[in-house]
């Protein structure tokens, strides 16, 4: 290890020889061999917990690395006709179906979708990759895939719990009361994205801008379409208003799921990060298997928001296969895997709203292992 050598030369130089001086060199040079160990052990975690993750995809067949996830969100598209034809019937129980059927596939398709496709896992291929992102995050989700996966993917997972790059804070509202922001603000969801993603078209080229105006505007103009033609609504006025019940319907756990599993946990500066493994063990919180928002936001979003971080190309599918192989080399390791309620996180945050919300939460210093 010529760079510990090089080192230890220059304190031989300053103590002197001897065998005092001998003593000393040989204790800077323990020092020094033990520093580089720890670090050779601290990538090695990662790179060993890789190669136990890889060796369940091998031996994953396509149904489960893929096809599971596409064939829920074929589900979810199947499941639109029927919704859209009731939302015509008189019957007040028939038509409250259709919106029920309506807000759950909008949920999966343009949360659980839009994830997916912002990480590519929904194709081996890049160019069907970047159709499915450009379908899923611009067309249903009424916001722009170049600035989604950059704020996602460059910001949020490679900065995650950092402050000011990857904390979370695009969901911080600290002028709002906590019963506003925390149940009423995520209703305007629907209203804010696009707004948002006009804004983000700022510096993008001329044909970025197009069709990234063109994808949103078709996605909506679809709904209200069919909403018209097909469900038979008489104005515009009820369209729209079923739009935007439909598209809010499920905004208020979306926007909880967010803040809990990162916001309220370490915190780290810019300049001074711990190792991946450590970061993404300390900063990320799986929330308990729910039936409901597991299927419709994503395995990756809920119970597996640990191992999505950890491994962010897996589908999510395939984040709850390697769940057990990663909460237990996490364990044996003595590193944190963090679970906690639904109820216990809204608790936590309704009480310390001041301090996880309005104010900057401190910087962790993990110390021992930075």
């Amino acid at each position: 290890m010529p760079n510990i050598q090089e080192e230890c030369s220059e304190h031989e130089d300053v103590l002197g020889g001897g065998d005092g001086g001998l003593k000393v060199r040989s204790g800077v040079l323990s020092e020094m061999t033990n520093g580089v160990e720890e670090n050779v052990h601290k990538e090695s975690l990662m790179m060993e917990l890789t190669r136990l993750v890889q060796k369940v995809m091998k031996e994953s067949s396509w149904w489960e690395r893929r096809g599971v996830d596409c064939s829920i969100l074929t589900a979810a598209f199947l499941c639109l006709p029927p919704a859209f034809l009731l939302l015509g019937s008189h019957h007040l129980l028939w038509f409250l179906l259709g919106m029920l059927l309506m807000g759950v596939a909008h949920a999966v398709i343009t949360v659980k979708g839009t994830h997916l496709a912002s990480h590519g896992a929904l194709s081996e291929s890049q160019t069907w990759g970047k159709f499915w992102s450009i379908f899923f995050i611009e067309i249903c989700g009424s916001f722009s895939a170049q600035a989604g996966i950059h704020g996602h993917i460059k910001m949020h997972h490679a900065h995650t719990n950092v402050i000011g790059l990857g904390d979370s804070s695009v969901w911080k509202v600290p002028f709002l009361p906590r019963m506003v922001y925390l149940f009423i603000a995520p209703l305007s969801v629907p209203l804010i994205t696009p707004l948002v993603a006009l804004a983000h078209l700022k510096g993008h080229s001329s044909f970025a801008v197009a069709r990234t105006l063109l994808m949103i505007a078709l996605g909506l103009y679809s709904q209200y379409w069919l909403l018209i033609n097909v469900s038979g609504f008489r104005s515009t006025q009820g369209a729209l208003f079923c739009m935007l019940v439909s598209r809010a319907m499920f905004s208020v756990p979306y926007i909880h799921v967010n803040i809990f599993q990162h916001i309220g946990l370490p915190m780290f500066s810019p300049t001074s990060r711990p190792k991946r493994i450590y970061q993404m063990t300390h900063g990320v919180l799986n929330l308990p298997r729910n039936p409901l928002l597991d299927w419709m936001f994503g395995h990756s979003l809920i119970s597996c928001h640990v191992e999505h971080h950890l491994f962010p190309f897996l589908s999510d599918n395939m984040c709850l296969k390697v769940k057990p192989v990663v909460s237990k080399y996490l364990t044996e390791r003595k590193l944190p895997y963090q679970e906690a309620s639904y109820l216990s996180r809204l608790h936590l945050f309704f009480n310390k709203y001041q301090e996880l919300m309005v104010f900057a939460p401190p910087i962790t210093e993990l110390v021992g292992v930075q």
